[in-house]
């Protein structure tokens, strides 16, 4: 009788367990789904008034939250930040802040990156007036990967794609299209999970 007893309340107890998880589905989606470096994305997403989970979600595609990445093509950090890259960065943003020595930095890594994406929206601007927030994120992710001149040339030169989401097959590079598709999973996954912002304060200075 008394193992029949303990059988049911274990039973009761796991049954809890299963309706909280369910009914507390956004702890389910931050442990499954945890987002790294929430200040400085949040902090720096702000000054540059960019989206910290479209932030966030490109974070996630290119490093995994991995500070000290370096890819083989030499990438660094977790924005995965190219060389030349930088040195274009740190040339136009005039801030004393940016260095190449600090690029594994993830401060200084996320401020070159948002940095960067901010650049790309203004460059891109007339593409993304009036476009859905799918559209609008698949150019300066296809920007940011392949390289605005790539970009260009399929708007314009080529007219090889019309810049929209449902017709990300028409980029030929693979990589890309790949990339987009991930960027835009995440990004939607942070969105429904953590709500509106990220929600802390502002505990460093620049």
């Amino acid at each position: 009788m008394n193992i029949i007893i303990k059988k049911r309340y274990f039973l009761i107890l796991f049954l809890l367990f299963i309706a909280i998880l369910f009914y507390n589905t956004n702890w389910l989606g931050k442990l499954i789904y945890p987002i790294k470096y929430k200040e400085e994305i949040q902090v720096v997403s702000n000054d540059y008034n960019i989206d910290p989970f479209f932030v966030a979600a490109i974070i996630r595609v290119e490093s995994n939250y991995k500070s000290d990445k370096v890819s083989s093509k030499n990438a660094m950090g977790v924005m995965q930040i190219m060389p030349e890259t930088a040195d274009w960065i740190i040339q136009m943003a005039s801030s004393p802040n940016l260095s190449k020595d600090k690029m594994l930095d993830v401060r200084v890594n996320i401020q070159m990156g948002v940095w960067y994406l901010n650049a790309l929206y203004i460059e891109f601007k007339p593409y993304l007036n009036n476009k859905p927030i799918r559209d609008q994120i698949s150019l300066l992710c296809a920007a940011y990967n392949a390289g605005p001149g790539n970009v260009k040339k399929w708007l314009n030169e080529e007219e090889t794609w019309d810049g929209s989401y449902n017709n990300i097959e028409q980029i030929p590079f693979g990589e890309t299209r790949h990339y987009i598709t991930r960027t835009i999973y995440y990004y939607e996954k942070y969105k429904k999970i953590y709500g509106p912002s990220l929600n802390v304060e502002k505990t460093y200075e620049k």
